[in-house]
């Protein structure tokens, strides 16, 4: 970019400061998100004590979080991109915490439903929300750190929320007041984003589509500014992105939910040595975020990054569902896994950021991140019969398998994205 009036050549160069604090704000309220995923699986236990249910009708409260959750968010990015960011993300809080009350005060499980419907309801924004403002706000040198953070602070997320609902609810005794005290939590959380709301005006900041110099208002910009709202679902990169998020969830989904019980049947290891994989695999998930959020602003084919991760995942996923592993370098190798996903994940949405025209950020983030929903519910069910059935290595065999489809469409969407870009490039030489 040229020194011309756009915003972002405009900002100064010290703008380190500004981009920390709409990063951090950012990832506290994904983190947030994620630990809302959370809100009624750790206490399941205490559910089926004092109300009788089976595990059957508390995995359909899940199911019910993430079908809301991705319905939700696909139409959610057309709102994002016509009212605004930032009300949409203190809306999506204010559920969280409402979410907390009814479930903190349901008798029955009609309440609990409601409980899970409003925690859907408020997850549903959360990814069209983040990326339009990330986008917006943060300076494009930042903004791969920005993803990093982003992708770290829903991995803590989801780590976090067992811990402090299941050991609030044994140490006070009570479900209920775990639930009271998430809701507080959303409550704190949505205090701070109000307070520091000039850090998240997403009107406010342009640095992903500054006007490129030579555009004029009735150019290409002004063209793609009048296109239909619904045109970028044209688009094949945009499916191509959602079948990615759909795959690698799929594998995920795998992981989280029964990667525990596969190990135990598999190497016989007893359940409080097994159940740390899902925490370990998500620590080294957010390790490799770190690291990732360096490469991701540093290397312009992305998908090779996505490539080179995910199949080493892969084939360490594969060495533990052989069932070859000494029993606790199985558990390392799967926790160990979780580092390519985290490597990969900074890229990842930096190729979707590439892949989205202008204009449309939180329509194709929306669109994108339903997949997300969609395999955290295609895939429970199947991996969940599987291991009925006895075949605890299909978790593993079917984790890698996925995780391949997931490569194959970042290389698709990858080759589009470049091929647009020489194309680009030849018709402005």
């Amino acid at each position: 970019m040229t020194s011309t009036a756009s915003p972002s050549a405009a900002a100064p160069a010290g703008t380190l400061r500004q981009d920390a604090r709409t990063i951090g704000l950012i990832g506290l309220a994904h983190g947030s998100s994620h630990f809302f995923h959370m809100l009624l699986p750790p206490l399941f236990p205490f559910l089926i004590a004092e109300f009788g249910f089976n595990y059957s009708e508390l995995g359909l409260l899940v199911s019910v979080f993430f079908v809301i959750s991705g319905v939700g968010q696909a139409l959610s990015g057309f709102l994002v991109d016509r009212v605004g960011a930032r009300p949409i993300l203190f809306f999506a809080l204010s559920s969280f915490a409402v979410a907390g009350l009814v479930a903190g005060t349901s008798q029955g499980y009609a309440g609990l439903m409601l409980a899970a419907a409003l925690a859907g309801l408020g997850n549903a924004p959360f990814h069209p929300v983040d990326f339009t403002i990330l986008n917006k706000r943060v300076s494009p040198e930042r903004l791969g750190h920005g993803f990093s953070v982003h992708g770290i602070s829903g991995n803590l997320g989801w780590a976090t929320a067992p811990v402090f609902m299941a050991g609030i609810a044994a140490a006070t005794g009570s479900w209920r007041t775990a639930c009271l005290c998430g809701a507080a939590l959303a409550a704190v959380v949505l205090a701070i984003m109000v307070w520091q709301r000039d850090a998240l005006d997403d009107r406010q900041g342009a640095w992903a589509h500054a006007p490129k110099p030579g555009t004029a208002a009735g150019g290409a910009g002004a063209a793609a500014v009048a296109e239909h709202p619904m045109a970028f679902l044209k688009l094949p990169s945009v499916w191509l992105c959602f079948s990615f998020f759909f795959w690698t969830t799929c594998a995920l989904s795998a992981i989280q939910s029964f990667a525990s019980p596969a190990l135990q049947q598999m190497y016989g290891l007893p359940l409080a040595v097994t159940s740390m994989v899902v925490t370990g695999y998500m620590l080294c998930g957010a390790a490799g975020m770190v690291v990732g959020g360096f490469l991701a602003g540093r290397v312009a084919r992305l998908e090779g990054i996505i490539t080179v991760c995910l199949l080493a995942t892969g084939v360490l996923l594969l060495l533990v569902g052989t069932g070859w592993l000494p029993g606790m370098g199985a558990v390392a190798f799967a926790a160990i896994a979780g580092l390519g996903t985290g490597l990969a994940g900074p890229s990842r949405d930096m190729l979707i950021k590439r892949a989205a025209p202008p204009g449309a950020t939180g329509r194709v983030y929306g669109t994108v991140y339903s997949g997300l929903d969609l395999g955290f519910c295609v895939a429970a069910p199947i991996f969940g019969a599987l291991l009925d059935r006895g075949a605890a290595h299909g978790i593993f065999y079917g984790s890698a398998a996925a995780l391949v489809l997931g490569v194959a469409s970042a290389g698709v969407v990858g080759a589009g994205v470049a091929a647009r870009t020489r194309a680009a490039r030849s018709v402005a030489a």
